[in-house]
């Protein structure tokens, strides 16, 4: 094979690879539950049950309740989404830039919690939220630049290095929560979760007459999970909670054109695994005013080592660590009508070894505050603003065939009503 084949097909092997990547970036695990929690850069969220969208963090909280409640809410992730200083490295030639890019983009996380008390033992409740999801956009024809100065006549249609790639979940749960004594309660929980994705790279270089891109997956699937949890009431004031949450390796399907391996593979099913989960939480109020509270969650990216298909096609293959969310906060209840609070996270990146300009992940740091106003006794409004801040990557990709520097940044915005009956 001469080597401008060897490169063009090179080329080819790297778009495959950044669009299966940016389908399950570690960035696209949401903490975005709730409004509250994101207000509080969710501190203490297994544990302080203010309302009753703590489920979605720990069921065995849902015994703290001793009535009805609903909580309905929207969240919205406005991602600033940057990459630049990038160069497509041709071996024996030289080095070609690319435009920077800009391919973030705006999703809306809705949620609704509703937990019914049977009697002082027994609590049930129901939800729909969503853990995973991301949307990303290059720009049409990203990359089309270096069509005009890649010698030897090798033509890269545009797009090569860009696409479109919208992943959503949404999570169905069920749980019940169980009062051992007035100290200690247990939880557990179904998780129904549906997932859809569309990836689209390389328009426009396929040779394959029935579909001109190199990737292109438009697929959804079931999968079904639990979760566990446990509270220990030390007094009134202060309380402790830990939950594990099982994630099912999710299977799609539908239209699915892979060109490397074999053009259509709609016949076979996407294998992608999802991260198990575990939180340990405290809540500590200090005086009639002040409360503190803290989180430290793990997120098992390992699992996801690679991604394939139930026929065995390879898609790609990771190296990725384990994260890890670090997180402290505060809440301050000024009067019967207002509680205001703030807090701060760290958490980690799950790339380790392997990077890509399409999945800008980093360790993160969050600055949150909000607030909760208290319309009457019974219902209430919560609103909660979080600034996460990235870091620069510097990006070798394809064995160096393409190299640049990403930057993910992102404002989360949630609102939220709330009611006991």
């Amino acid at each position: 094979m001469n080597k401008k084949r060897l490169f063009t097909k090179s080329l080819v092997a790297v778009a495959i690879t950044m669009a299966s990547q940016q389908a399950m970036a570690a960035g696209f695990q949401l903490n975005s539950q709730s409004a509250t929690g994101l207000g509080r850069a969710f501190a203490g969220d297994a544990v302080i049950a203010d309302n009753a969208s703590v489920m979605s963090r720990n069921a065995a909280a849902m015994a703290l309740f001793d009535a009805p409640a609903i909580s309905l809410g929207i969240n919205v992730i406005d991602t600033d989404i940057n990459v630049k200083n990038t160069s497509v490295n041709v071996p024996d030639v030289g080095s070609f830039p690319l435009s920077d890019a800009s391919i973030g983009d705006a999703s809306i996380v809705p949620n609704i919690y509703y937990i019914h008390p049977i009697n002082d033992q027994w609590t049930v409740g129901g939800s729909i939220y969503s853990n995973f999801g991301t949307k990303t956009e290059f720009p049409d024809g990203y990359g089309q630049q270096f069509n005009q100065q890649l010698p030897n006549g090798v033509t890269i249609g545009p797009d090569l290095f860009g696409g479109i790639t919208d992943v959503k979940s949404i999570n169905f749960g069920l749980s019940a929560a169980y009062r051992i004594n007035s100290q200690w309660s247990l939880g557990a929980g179904l998780d129904i979760i549906y997932g859809e994705g569309k990836l689209v790279r390389g328009r426009g270089m396929s040779p394959d007459p029935s579909n001109s891109d190199i990737v292109n997956i438009d697929a959804d699937g079931v999968g079904y999970g639990f979760n566990l949890g446990a509270v220990y009431e030390l007094d009134e004031n202060n309380r402790f909670g830990l939950s594990y949450r099982y994630s099912p390796t999710l299977k799609v399907d539908g239209d699915m054109y892979h060109l490397l391996e074999g053009g259509n593979i709609s016949n076979e099913k996407l294998e992608m695994p999802l991260p198990d989960m575990a939180e340990f939480s405290g809540y500590h109020r200090l005086n009639q005013q002040f409360a503190v509270h803290y989180s430290i969650q793990w997120i098992g990216w390992s699992a996801f080592d690679e991604l394939k298909t139930d026929a065995g096609t390879p898609i790609n293959t990771y190296e990725w660590q384990d994260g890890w969310h670090y997180a402290i906060g505060g809440t301050y209840y000024l009067n019967n009508d207002w509680t205001l609070r703030a807090g701060y996270m760290h958490d980690t990146s799950a790339q380790d070894k392997i990077t890509s300009i399409s999945v800008p992940d980093s360790d993160r740091n969050w600055f949150s505050g909000g607030f909760t106003y208290h319309i009457d006794s019974k219902s209430n409004l919560d609103v909660g603003v979080t600034y996460l801040m990235g870091e620069d990557v510097k990006v070798t990709e394809g064995g160096g065939l393409i190299t640049a520097t990403t930057r993910a940044d992102a404002w989360l915005y949630g609102i939220q009503y709330s009611r006991s009956f």
